[in-house]
C-alpha cells in the first residue's frame, strides 16, 4: 500500500476529515477502499438515515450533489455525501457546473464530508482538482508495478492476521496478476474455509481458487522448466481438450512473463541470488527456478521461445491462421518451446 494511502486510512479511523475528497486514478481497489472506510465511520449507524448520501454519478446531477453538501446535518454532528462513479456526474462537463464544484471546494460546509470517487485518472491540472487540494484531499489511485503485487498480497493477509506461504503468494500472482480487487476478493474466500490457525499454502489455492493439482500452468511450466517433454504434452493436451476451463491468453501472458526473465538472468553480470532477486522482482526463493531455466536453455532457445510465444499469441488473435483453435496452437507452442 502505497504511504499516501496508508495516510490517509490512518486519519480516517482517527476521524480526522478533510471536507472534500476527489479519490481518481487507475486503480479502484484503493479508491474503493478509502470510500468503504469513509462510509463507515462518518456517520454513526443510527444517524446514516438522515445524514448519510450515497449516490451514482449517471443517476445524479453536479447541483443536486452542491445541494446535499449544502445542507445542515440533522441532529447531528457532521453529515456525508458520497458520490461513486463521479465521472458520469451530470453535467460534469460544463463550464458552469465545473465552477459550482470548484466554488464550493473552496469554501466548503464544515459539517459535510463530500467524497467523489472517479474511476479512471482526473486532470489534476484542472481548476476543480486543484481547488479540492487546497481545502482536501486529491488522491490519485495509481496501479501497482507487477514487482510490488507479491508484497501486496502479503501485507494484505498480514493484515488480516492470517500465515501465507511464499509459494502461495507466487501462485496468486501469476494466476491473477495486478488485479488487486479479485486478488482480495480470492484471499477472502480462501481465508473463510480456513482452520483457525491455518497457513494458506500453494495446495490451499490450488484447492480453493480452482486451479487443477495436476493440470495447471504452473505444473506446464515447471515440465517446461526441466524438459519433460511426456508431462509438458500431457498438460497440453488436456488443456486442449478442456478450452472453456484453460484459455490460451492468460497461460500465454504467464509463460512470456517467465521466459522474459529467465533472459534476463541469462544476460545478467551479477549471477547472485541477491542480485538476480533485484532484478526479477521476485523473492531469494524463487530465483533458483530461473537460473534452473537458464541452464536448461541457451539464451538463443530462450529467445527464439519469447518470439514462439508472441507468434502463438498472434496466432490466437486471428492473425495469420484464423481457423486455428487455442489447442493447436498451444501444442504447436510445446512442441517449438522442447524441440
Amino acid at each position: 500500500m502505497s504511504p499516501a494511502v496508508d495516510q490517509l486510512l490512518k486519519d480516517i479511523r482517527k476521524k480526522n476529515y478533510a471536507p472534500v475528497y476527489l479519490l481518481h486514478g487507475e486503480e479502484p481497489y484503493f479508491v474503493d477502499l478509502i470510500a468503504e472506510e469513509i462510509e463507515k465511520t462518518v456517520v454513526p449507524e443510527h444517524e446514516k438515515g438522515f445524514n448519510q448520501f450515497v449516490v451514482f454519478g449517471k443517476d445524479t446531477q453536479v447541483g443536486a450533489v452542491i445541494n446535499m453538501a449544502r445542507r445542515y446535518p440533522f441532529m447531528a454532528d457532521r453529515q456525508l455525501v458520497l458520490v461513486k462513479e463521479a465521472q458520469q456526474l451530470g453535467g460534469l462537463g460544463e463550464k458552469a457546473n465545473q465552477t459550482l464544484l470548484e466554488e464550493y471546494s473552496k469554501a466548503p460546509l464544515p459539517s459535510t464530508v463530500m467524497v467523489l470517487c472517479h474511476t479512471g485518472a482526473f486532470d489534476e491540472r484542472k481548476a476543480l482538482a486543484k481547488a479540492i487540494g487546497q481545502k482536501g484531499v486529491l488522491l490519485n489511485s495509481k496501479k501497482l508495478y507487477d514487482n510490488k503485487v507479491p508484497d501486496w498480497i502479503g501485507e494484505y493477509c498480514r493484515q488480516q492476521n492470517v500465515k501465507i506461504s511464499l509459494k502461495a503468494i507466487q501462485m496468486l500472482f501469476d494466476y491473477i496478476g495486478n488485479d488487486l480487487k479479485r486478488l482480495s476478493g480470492e484471499i477472502d474466500k480462501i481465508m473463510i474455509n480456513l482452520k483457525t490457525g491455518e497457513e494458506i499454502s500453494a495446495d490451499t489455492v490450488e484447492r480453493l481458487v480452482g486451479i487443477s493439482k495436476e493440470y495447471n500452468v504452473f505444473e506446464l511450466q515447471k515440465a517446461l522448466t526441466l524438459r519433460d517433454v511426456l508431462k509438458a504434452n500431457r498438460i497440453a493436451d488436456y488443456f486442449s481438450r478442456n478450452p472453456k476451463d484453460n484459455p490460451l491468453p492468460p497461460m500465454l501472458i504467464i509463460l512470456y512473463q517467465f521466459f522474459t526473465k529467465v533472459l534476463m538472468v541469462q544476460a545478467s553480470r551479477d549471477q547472485s541470488d541477491k542480485g538476480l532477486s533485484a532484478l526479477l522482482g521476485v523473492h531469494t526463493f524463487f530465483v533458483k527456478d530461473y537460473l534452473q531455466t537458464a541452464r536448461a536453455y541457451p539464451l538463443w532457445k530462450v529467445a527464439h521461445i519469447i518470439r514462439s510465444i508472441r507468434q502463438a499469441d498472434a496466432l490466437s488473435k486471428g492473425i495469420d491462421a484464423p481457423t486455428l483453435n487455442e489447442g493447436a496452437i498451444l501444442k504447436q507452442l510445446v512442441y517449438d518451446i522442447l524441440h
